[in-house]
């Protein structure tokens, strides 16, 4: 897409009603032929944009432009740059290549579908076209490796933050997963690039429910899931959950530099569903049940079993509900 279609999309989709021909040319420096020239194009790649007599312009699309996070983002750090693609293998990955590639700290990659879209341990993540935000951040903090998974905890915190600026019921559930009255709705990928006492590259993926797909979720999603428009009530643009996630991010990474990760830890843990319940932790080894008491500088869940305290560093947990004795939530 060229950069007068660009523009011309970012401007109308910062605008919740009709954008006016003579406006669209004054500020893009077109003649209104030349406006009606670019919205006939991209009406024929698909792009609903409705014509009202004596109003103008509005967008009826869920896209996404470069331009429309310039706009909104101005000179932060996250987001200074952004690729908005149509389809790729995982917007992690090509974060990486980017990465690899020399790319600055702070890109933000978004793919509208991903082939190949990845969750933790290796599970896939299903990627509805225009109906799901699948974005990914590099970073390169000064950070020795072990510290890398404080990052996993700040960016759920970060989402909780954005998240419940649309719908209250919001959670975190370890280790990774963002959760509305027990369903999800968000997920977290964190990976790097390292070697001993140094990482190069940090890239953060971040999956989310924006609406429920028409066909239905897919038959192998097994968990309890959900969307962020059902949770809010009201219907929620790709763009709206973007800039919220990209604003929340860059203030808990600017907190993070400059502060450390003690306030991290605190939010995160008054944020987790289970703090101080009873759950049962699956990991390699089989499963515990015990009381969520702690969570550790690492990352690691600290459970009390049987008077002890046990870590667990990797794994998945249910949620009981302590009145009914039932289990709540499963992710598999």
């Amino acid at each position: 897409m060229n950069s007068n279609r660009d523009a011309i999309l970012a401007r109308l989709g910062s605008s919740s009603s009709p954008v006016s021909g003579d406006a669209l040319a004054q500020e893009l420096g077109l003649s209104r032929a030349g406006i009606w020239k670019h919205i006939q194009s991209m009406r024929k790649q698909g792009i609903r944009i409705e014509s009202f007599t004596g109003q103008g312009y509005q967008l009826r699309s869920d896209v996404l432009s470069p331009a429309m996070f310039r706009r909104e983002l101005g000179d932060s750090l996250i987001g200074s740059e952004c690729m908005v693609v149509n389809e790729i293998d995982s917007t992690n990955r090509e974060a990486m290549r980017q990465a690899e590639a020399g790319a600055n700290e702070g890109l933000v990659i978004i793919a509208n579908r991903q082939s190949e879209g990845r969750g933790r341990l290796g599970r896939s993540w299903h990627t509805a076209e225009h109906d799901s935000l699948a974005l990914s951040i590099l970073l390169r903090p000064t950070l020795p490796p072990e510290k890398v998974p404080q990052l996993s905890l700040l960016t759920a915190v970060a989402l909780h933050k954005a998240l419940s600026s649309f719908a209250p019921g919001i959670s975190i559930k370890w280790p990774n997963d963002i959760l509305y009255n027990g369903a999800k709705v968000a997920g977290i990928l964190t990976e790097m690039r390292a070697e001993p006492g140094c990482v190069h590259a940090v890239v953060i993926g971040i999956g989310v429910n924006i609406r429920k797909p028409e066909e239905g979720w897919p038959k192998e999603i097994t968990q309890r899931v959900t969307d962020l428009s059902t949770a809010s009530r009201r219907e929620l643009s790709r763009l709206d959950a973007a800039v919220a996630i990209i604003r929340a991010m860059e203030s808990s990474y600017s907190e993070y530099l400059a502060d450390g990760f003690a306030p991290v830890r605190e939010a995160w843990w008054q944020a987790h569903a289970a703090s101080g319940h009873r759950v049962r932790a699956h990991g390699s080894s089989g499963y515990v049940e015990g009381i969520a008491e702690a969570l550790d500088d690492d990352g690691a869940l600290l459970l009390r079993v049987d008077g002890q305290l046990q870590r667990f560093i990797a794994g998945d947990i249910e949620l009981m509900d302590m009145n009914s004795q039932t289990w709540m939530d499963r992710s598999r």
